[in-house]
């Protein structure tokens, strides 16, 4: 299907979302190439290096809340990432429903994955008669047994807290703790682990030529991470090149505002920890966290 070159109708379009089960094996094998192709360093520096990222961990409460306020300045032009629980809709991306806090689709498999969770923890539910359709439609952009039924049913089941926080497990399981993760064994301290987040995010964990692993294995091209002996600002500034040069090989990420406005922003301020307060742009849009 076409997708809108306008960056306000696509700014979740064309994300290459990995099924959960591959995402941490792929990005496990991404560390160890990544290590392959660069000087080994000593087992002291690595854990010296990880220990200054763990001093200020994304996955803090205050951090983490910021980091999903970030994304979805991007995703949905709004700090309030919570309204997005019962966000429903084809994006004529070719990937069925996107739908909720990261954009689970019905076309790849992460949003089967979640409605499957859901049910397993709540029998009965209102999305749980759904999943033969969902099983038949993934890998599709086909509604066939979904349609306006199953999208007023989604915004019903997202107001339980049990929905809501099955939507949060997936989304750390599949996107947020392998990023974090990767980017703590990388010797990054707040600010690239949410680089590496927010791209995992848009790109997904997959083999895909844009992908993350891709980004990053293009990155240590240029420059080494802190746990290898590297600068942290150099090695971040060559991780946002490449992730601009994976964007702009898609027509709906073009515009990188998202990385010049905002996470370059915070780099080039030294922002390493990203501590409050925050001020950024996305496509024109001011923002600011205080």
């Amino acid at each position: 299907m076409p997708i809108s070159s306008d960056p306000r109708t696509s700014r979740r379009a064309l994300r290459l979302l990995a099924s959960a089960a591959a995402v941490v094996p792929v990005l496990a094998s991404f560390a160890g190439a990544g290590h392959a192709a660069t000087q080994p360093f000593s087992p002291a520096a690595k854990v010296s290096s990880v220990s200054a990222a763990a001093a200020v961990d994304l996955t803090d409460p205050r951090k983490k809340d910021i980091a999903m306020q970030l994304v979805s300045s991007a995703e949905n032009s709004t700090l309030d990432w919570k309204a997005q629980y019962k966000y429903i809709e084809d994006i004529g991306d070719g990937r069925g429903y996107t739908a909720g806090i990261i954009g689970f689709c019905s076309g790849t498999g992460d949003m089967l994955d979640l409605v499957e969770l859901y049910a397993a923890r709540k029998p009965g539910n209102v999305l749980a008669k759904y999943l033969p359709a969902l099983r038949k439609v993934d890998g599709t952009d086909s509604h066939t047994g979904l349609g306006s039924n199953y999208t007023k049913d989604w915004a019903t089941a997202a107001k339980d807290t049990v929905f809501q926080q099955a939507q949060n497990d997936e989304r750390d399981r599949v996107y947020f703790n392998p990023a974090v993760k990767q980017a703590k064994l990388d010797g990054l301290r707040a600010l690239g682990q949410f680089a590496y987040y927010d791209a995992i995010v848009m790109h997904g964990g997959g083999n895909d030529p844009q992908g993350f692993g891709a980004i990053r294995k293009n990155a240590l091209k240029k420059a080494k991470p802190p746990a290898q002996g590297g600068d942290e600002v150099k090695y971040l500034n060559a991780f946002l090149d490449a992730r601009k040069v994976a964007m702009r090989a898609e027509e709906a990420h073009e515009d990188t505002s998202r990385v010049d406005t905002a996470q370059r922003v915070f780099l080039n301020n030294g922002n390493l920890d990203l501590n409050t307060p925050l001020s950024w742009k996305v496509y024109g849009d001011p923002f600011k966290i205080s």
